[in-house]
């Protein structure tokens, strides 16, 4: 990965973390992205010392604000001149229903809007970065989803939950949402040198759970029992941002480094145009009345 630059979102923790700390040791540039500006400061230092890496930095952002995204992304692009990498990694279930500073169901607003806006700002650099690899090597989005996926249904008539929230049904959905945006990010790809995979990162004993659920003793191990560890679970994030057996494969869904079906709705032609349009429309208005 000498020579790669690599965005990694929700990277102060959990597979985010192991992820930027992986393609460090391979020798990437890495730029992380956190909330938390201490945080940041604070895991920047140490895996600058534990990868021997000068070359990792992080960004602060809330992904969960459109305008926070769009000056990340500018940010981004003001420093950098190049992006092989993008790993949509940020993500985040909430028990009860929250809104963003737009207006937008936090679930949602975080999980999914926001990584399609970033997605789309940082396509320039992406498409730029491919053909001028000697190797003409494939830049890649890489993002995390999870086969919660499997059991959720875009409603299109309650989106955010305004009228019924479920914490697992908004998590799912998000998850569902990511899923078809990948397919559709990869057929708009198609010819310009970027690739686009989603993955699930199995079980993973992450901080998601213990901030969602509650920072519970019996919870922290019943988790280290079960659970992989975030490295593990970082495993396949890291194969597809890295590794030269997937150059060039893309819109696909992957599970344990092998790709695989995702559910019948994530195929759904017709529910994904129209997935797009209110996704467009979302971004564009910059803040939404809640829906």
């Amino acid at each position: 990965m000498s020579g790669k630059t690599c965005l990694i979102t929700g990277a102060t923790a959990g597979i985010g973390l192991a992820t930027a700390a992986a393609l460090a040791r391979q020798g990437a540039t890495v730029i992380g992205v956190g909330r938390d500006a201490a945080k940041c400061a604070e895991v920047q230092a140490r895996l600058r010392q534990a990868a021997g890496a000068p070359a990792v930095t992080y960004l602060t952002a809330d992904l969960a604000s459109l305008a926070e995204v769009r000056r990340l992304a500018g940010a981004f692009t003001a420093t950098y001149p190049r992006l092989d990498v993008l790993v949509n990694n940020v993500g985040a279930f909430y028990m009860g229903r929250r809104l963003s500073a737009d207006g937008i169901e936090m679930t949602w607003a975080l999980n999914y809007l926001g990584v399609c806006l970033l997605t789309d700002l940082l396509l320039p650099a992406l498409k730029t970065s491919a053909p001028a690899l000697k190797t003409s090597a494939p830049a890649r989005i890489v993002t995390i989803s999870s086969d919660m996926h499997r059991s959720a249904r875009l409603n299109f008539d309650d989106l955010q939950g305004a009228r019924q929230f479920s914490g697992m049904k908004a998590y799912g959905q998000s998850k569902l949402a990511q899923v078809m945006w990948t397919y559709d990010l990869a057929r708009r790809l198609a010819g310009t040198g970027v690739t686009a995979n989603a993955l699930h990162p199995g079980f993973v004993a992450s901080d998601l759970y213990q901030t969602s659920f509650g920072n519970r003793k019996w919870l922290s191990a019943l988790l280290k029992l079960i659970a992989l560890s975030n490295e593990q679970g970082a495993a396949t994030s890291v194969y597809l941002a890295s590794s030269p057996e997937v150059e060039g494969v893309t819109g696909q869904y992957f599970a344990k480094k092998k790709a695989v079906r995702s559910s019948a709705a994530s195929y759904d032609s017709a529910a994904t145009a129209r997935l797009m349009e209110i996704t467009a429309g979302m971004v564009e208005s910059g803040a939404v009345a809640s829906r």
